[in-house]
């Protein structure tokens, strides 16, 4: 296979192998966008055939039919049409991106990102990025989809400024954020959606069972500390040489901004520091003030109640990021008035032009995929299968994983799938001896190994282009080839851990039980 010449970005490549095949073949495919409207035209055919055919399966939760729905139907096209422009602007990762950008793009366009980026170098081994980026990968599943558009390309400028590969810093960054979603060392909002998702399965079998939102804590948290290591070696010893040295001078993947003549940069950054901290501290109150606590959930439970604060983050991140870039702009002399303010923003806006393109497709697809009732249906039949299965119940959680896995491919939604499959594997798991808070730990598991590799993942769009800024060619099988590994490791990783917590009959969180026993037996 001959590689193409990427001299001209700085990048210089290793010896061609297997995942240099992968890049090659995906690279060939089709652009995203003609690939999405490849799939909308499979699946419509897929459900007028379906629907045609009485496919549908029983919803366990409330005893009613599912039954699939043609998308070329009267009411469904009928739908499309007229429903097109919320179908696009209500898809939820859109908004959050263009929300962080219009503050993200002050801190960039002002030169604090650069800035903030040298300034730690100075301190930080570049032996140590990848472990500490993965890292704040893992603590940041709290934050919703604020950190695709925050951290990676935080962690991309910091190897290009480290003369390590941008696209490693990528690479780790969102296998942090995306691959290793199983993995929470901070319980959140998140446990408590799964695992209420789980309670009200358990309760067919156990109408008296309850679940709390760290019953999968010790297993998460366990889960994280392993895939440090693990992540850090697959980035440093595969991803990284794979990809070649860089010496990509001057190119760091947008424009930066340098202190103007005459401008302070060190006083820009004490200056942005306040900003950030007036920022923080607003938030604080916010959600701490016992008088005014409008980013709390008073008629939540536990965890729950921080529900508000952890939505507010995108909102706190673009007026994080906007306030410090501004205060520092005013002191480096890179802003003079609220005039170059607006036209950060508006250029910071103008490199997401590829993304809203893309967007406007992908959205379309999931939203079309939930019309057709096919995932649900897809799911809860799936979930069937297991029942037929006569295996060990640590065999019989790894099929679980790898069944949540193989969804994952074509679903995105972990609370959908799950929403679709729980009252179907919580019960019959429970009926064998396994607890509920071990089936979600399992099914958690699956549901995050090809979130960095399938091209319907909601930010997957987001992350090509990203990855984009640092080299022109890199496409949907560049990105594929790049964060396979991570999806092996992690993969392998989960399977250990599942197996071996399942033989050992470790609780997997504090107050859930070990196993669960059958009452009357």
């Amino acid at each position: 296979m001959q590689e193409p010449d990427r001299s001209a970005t700085g990048d210089t490549r290793a010896r061609p192998g297997w995942l240099d095949r992968i890049e090659w073949f995906g690279n060939r495919l089709p652009d995203p966008v003609a690939i999405f409207l490849i799939l909308i035209a499979i699946l419509m055919a897929l459900s007028a055939l379906a629907a045609a055919a009485g496919w549908s399966a029983v919803n366990p939760t409330n005893g009613k039919v599912i039954a699939a729905e043609s998308l070329l139907s009267v009411e469904n096209m009928r739908r499309l049409l007229v429903e097109m422009p919320a179908t696009f602007t209500g898809f939820k990762p859109l908004g959050m991106v263009l929300v962080v950008m219009l503050g993200a793009s002050i801190a960039d366009g002002s030169g604090l990102f650069a800035a903030m980026m040298k300034r730690a170098m100075r301190r930080v081994h570049p032996r140590f990025l990848a472990p500490t980026i993965f890292l704040i990968g893992l603590l940041s599943h709290n934050a919703d989809d604020a950190a695709y558009v925050v951290l990676i390309p935080l962690a991309a400028l910091a190897y290009a400024k480290c003369g390590r590969h941008p696209l490693a810093g990528i690479a780790i960054a969102y296998a942090g954020i995306s691959g290793a979603f199983a993995a929470d060392l901070i319980p959140g909002q998140f446990d408590v959606l799964m695992l209420g998702i789980t309670q009200t399965a358990a309760q067919f079998i156990d109408p008296g069972y309850g679940l709390n939102p760290l019953g999968n804590w010790w297993y998460t948290a366990t889960l994280g500390v392993l895939l440090i290591p693990v992540a850090w070696f697959v980035n440093d010893r595969i991803v990284e040489p794979r990809l070649g040295t860089w010496s990509g001078a001057g190119h760091d993947g947008g424009e930066t901004v340098e202190a103007a003549a005459g401008g302070d940069t060190a006083r820009g950054l004490r200056n942005a520091g306040w900003a950030a901290a007036v920022v923080i501290a607003l938030f604080a109150a916010l959600a701490l003030n016992p008088a005014y606590q409008p980013l709390v959930d008073h008629d939540a439970i536990g965890p729950a109640r921080a529900a508000p604060f952890y939505s507010s983050l995108v909102a706190g991140f673009a007026l994080l990021f906007g306030a410090a870039g501004w205060a520092y702009g005013r002191a480096a002399g890179t802003i003079r008035t609220h005039r170059d303010v607006v036209r950060m923003m508006v250029r910071g806006l103008e490199t997401t032009a590829p993304y809203l393109v893309l967007v406007f497709f992908a959205a379309h697809f999931i939203a079309l995929f939930s019309w057709s009732k096919l995932g649900p249906i897809l799911a809860i039949k799936g979930a069937a299968l297991l029942t037929q299965l006569d295996l060990p119940i640590a065999a019989l959680l790894i099929a679980l994983l790898m069944l949540s896995a193989g969804f994952d491919l074509a679903i995105g939604s972990a609370s959908a799938k799950w929403t679709a499959m729980a009252p179907i594997v919580v019960p019959m798991l429970m009926l064998v001896g396994v607890s509920p808070e071990m089936t979600t730990a399992a099914y958690r598991m699956g549901d995050s190994i090809f979130n960095i590799v399938t091209p319907v993942a909601s930010n997957f769009a987001l992350v090509l282009v990203l990855s984009q800024r640092w080299r022109a060619d890199f496409g949907i099988g560049s990105l594929i080839a790049l964060m396979l590994p991570f999806s092996i490791a992690v993969g392998l990783t989960g399977l250990l851990l599942i197996g071996v917590w399942a033989s050992l009959e470790l609780p997997t969180g504090p107050g859930a039980p070990a196993t669960y026993q059958v009452p009357g037996r």
